[in-house]
């Protein structure tokens, strides 16, 4: 067993949060190595000399920060602040390593993409006029035409009917969201989300310096009346969500519920910013916005449906907000660069993005199909149109064991941990991105070491925490 006794005397705060900083600090620098036993409960605090409840709760938050595990009978023990089996949430995986299936990620099924871009630079190749001026500075809120075809494609594919002078281009969802956020949250400010969201949502709130606070789900969504205590509770700004093949338990909500959450927005005076990245794989599912958009900020992109390296996102606002979005648009990034949104743009109008919808929801079926297929049917959660499916591990696995066992058995799932909004707790559960791996037999491949081992209860037993 460990020695160590931090030195708590510089650092100011709550003491458990000080011991868990100081912990923090010596797994860094080395002090602590991974797999060492640190002391008991009852003996650090007598070193300390503070409560034991105050070292109980120095360890809970520094198991929290995935510095700590225990185990009954045996005591806490420092973890590898990020062992070989736990991938970085936040990190860009290739796709080049044969050997292991990568289902981390939520990306689009590769289509005919190069051929359509080669055409297209080949054709602004062709107008010098026209590649010249692309080439310039353009509108904070994008050049007229692109705004038409965005406006066009979201009437065509997300159900949504929108002018095009309430369109802001964007680059990507994720910098929609930011000057969204930044637009109308200021740091401190209260911002609600579902209990497991997008970790993009997550990081950006933190470096923004808003207050991100879970708001609980079912396997229809948002729950309305978590959302209102919610309102109630902590006077909130904005509500971020995504209705629609939500991330990551690919649900999508009710009709009906979508006008109850629209109805408590309005009632508090809560801004609703909406997702609708995965709204083309759905048709018929009608936005938010579609029920109150004077309160509602809607956003989507061509990262899912037509190509993520594009970097096209839309903004759609309502006329009393979008001045101040457009500003906000300036400050953060001048504008959206013109030439992949010309090239975007003229997918949409050209047909090209339609045809590119079509393929990822075909593969999106096949691959929905394969995997239910392959799993235990007790095990799948989620819409069978998406792009990814949950899967609600059974007993006797835990989550960190089996995304451990599923990474020696050469398959990379992300967590449920990932996606956990504050402290909420994480369910047993891992995300599963069926179209990340280019050919579909890889996915199957994938699936079925994942059906492997959750049929090995015995690997479960094996690991230590």
């Amino acid at each position: 067993m460990s020695s160590w006794t931090p030195d708590l005397s510089d650092r100011p705060g709550p003491r458990y949060r000080a011991i868990a900083d100081a912990l923090a600090v010596d797994v860094a620098e080395g002090r602590l190595a991974p797999g060492e036993r640190l002391p008991t409960h009852r003996d650090l605090a007598f070193r300390l000399g503070v409560t034991v409840g105050t070292v109980t709760r120095a360890y809970a938050e520094a198991e929290r920060r995935g510095l700590l595990g225990g185990e009954v009978g045996r005591g806490t023990f420092v973890l590898d602040p990020r062992p070989p089996d736990r991938p970085n949430p936040l990190a860009w995986h290739p796709r080049n390593d044969p050997a292991v299936v990568d289902l981390t990620a939520i990306t689009p099924h590769h289509n005919d993409g190069d051929t359509a871009l080669r055409a297209a630079l080949a054709a602004l190749a062709a107008s010098p006029e026209s590649l010249h001026a692309l080439m310039d500075y353009g509108p904070h809120a994008g050049l007229p035409a692109h705004r038409a075809a965005a406006a066009q494609w979201m009437a065509r594919r997300h159900g949504l009917e929108v002018p095009p002078d309430a369109v802001l281009i964007t680059t990507g969802a994720q910098n929609a969201l930011a000057v969204a956020i930044t637009a109308f949250v200021r740091p401190g400010e209260v911002m609600l989300a579902e209990r497991l969201t997008n970790y993009g949502t997550k990081a950006l709130a933190a470096a923004l310096g808003v207050h991100l606070e879970p708001v609980a789900l079912d396997d229809d969504g948002l729950l309305p009346d978590a959302f209102d205590a919610a309102c109630r509770r902590l006077a909130p700004k904005a509500l971020y969500l995504v209705p629609t093949l939500q991330n990551p338990t690919a649900s999508v909500m009710p009709a009906a519920r979508r006008a109850e959450i629209a109805a408590i927005a309005r009632r508090h005076g809560v801004l609703i910013v909406e997702d609708d990245v995965f709204g083309f794989l759905v048709p018929g599912a009608a936005p938010i916005q579609t029920i109150a958009p004077d309160i509602t900020l809607y956003m989507t992109s061509l990262s899912k449906s037509v190509a993520s390296g594009l970097r096209v996102g839309y903004l759609v606002a309502p006329p009393a907000l979008f001045p101040r979005l457009e500003a906000t648009a300036r400050a953060l990034h001048y504008c959206a660069p013109p030439l992949p949104v010309e090239i975007a743009s003229r997918w949409l109008v050209g047909g090209q993005a339609d045809r590119f919808v079509e393929v990822q929801r075909a593969e999106c079926a096949a691959r929905q199909t394969l995997a239910r297929a392959t799993l235990p049917s007790a095990t799948v959660s989620g819409h069978p149109a998406a792009q990814h499916l949950w899967l609600v591990l059974p007993e006797p696995w835990r989550r960190d064991d089996f995304i451990g066992e599923a990474r020696r058995r050469g398959v990379v799932v992300t967590g449920a941990d990932t996606f956990a909004v504050g402290r909420a707790a994480a369910p047993h559960a891992v995300r599963l991105g069926l179209c990340m791996p280019r050919r579909r037999d890889d996915a199957a491949r994938g699936l079925r070491i994942l059906a492997e081992a959750l049929a090995d209860p015995a690997s479960a037993a094996l690991s230590i925490v």
